[in-house]
């Protein structure tokens, strides 16, 4: 979240926020979640305390995403549409060339928060699970670039990478995790890889194969699909899957309709 949403969000907890910087406001609001969470521990409500969060990630999540769709829609009023002459050309009408230009741009959107936001959730579960594990930086030991890897959560030497789905079919794309994988074990990490969704297209498949086959020979883990929630829920004691399932059903129906 930007410094406004942080303020905003650190204001609705009770925390003084004038004057501070936006990592003191980073620190005090975790400190004030890390005392909930220890709390809701001793009472026995962690897990109705975990779902609250998540359904209120969910929803600053949502409003967020309408509100960039909406504003795109806005901005695309404005453009030149001129290029609806080749659409024209191949068959496609001025009408369903909107609708596709509209699906693409507020597609991207949704794609970004979908993802986010399972990270962050996923990252929830984990936080319960240890307080005393968090996202972390590392210094890129193997090559110059990038300087510095992100761990989506490291507990103790487990350096977790969350995915909500990845279906990239850039062979560059298994250099960069070669290298990544090679940076966190050469820290004496166990690299865990959890990505919740497989991709559908045969190459980006072929990738992810190759990249379990990789974490396995480096005494990684690998978590994909059922595997990846159902590791989430033994790993942490959390359903997440349960949880957002519950949420969702509270927005819309099973088969996606409000």
């Amino acid at each position: 979240m930007n410094k406004k949403e942080l303020v905003d969000y650190c204001k609705s907890l009770g925390i003084e926020t004038k004057g501070k910087t936006r990592n003191t406001l980073m620190e005090d609001a975790e400190t004030y979640g890390n005392q909930q969470i220890l709390q809701a521990k001793k009472d026995g409500t962690d897990y109705e305390l975990l779902y609250s969060k998540i359904e209120e990630l969910s929803n600053r999540y949502a409003e967020t995403l309408n509100g960039k769709i909406e504003d795109r829609k806005e901005e695309m009023l404005e453009d030149d549409n001129s290029h609806y002459l080749i659409y024209r050309v191949l068959g496609i009408s001025n009408e369903r060339g909107q609708l596709i230009d509209v699906y693409q741009n507020t597609g991207r959107f949704l794609y970004k928060y979908a993802g986010s936001f399972l990270e962050e959730a996923t990252v929830l579960c984990f936080k319960f699970n240890n307080l005393k594990g968090k996202r972390t930086l590392v210094d890129n030991t193997v090559g110059s670039k990038p300087k510095t890897f992100e761990i989506d959560f490291l507990d103790g030497n487990n350096a977790i990478e969350i995915k909500w789905r990845d279906a990239t079919t850039d062979g560059d794309h298994i250099t960069k995790e070669h290298t990544r994988v090679e940076c966190i074990t050469s820290y004496d990490y166990k690299p865990i890889r959890v990505m919740f969704y497989y991709p559908q297209r045969k190459q980006a498949i072929k990738i992810q194969k190759i990249l379990a086959t990789y974490y396995k020979g480096v005494k990684g883990e690998y978590y994909g699909g059922d595997e990846a929630w159902n590791f989430v829920k033994k790993y942490t004691g959390y359903d997440l899957l349960e949880i957002l399932t519950s949420i969702a059903d509270k927005k819309t129906s099973s088969d996606g309709s409000k």
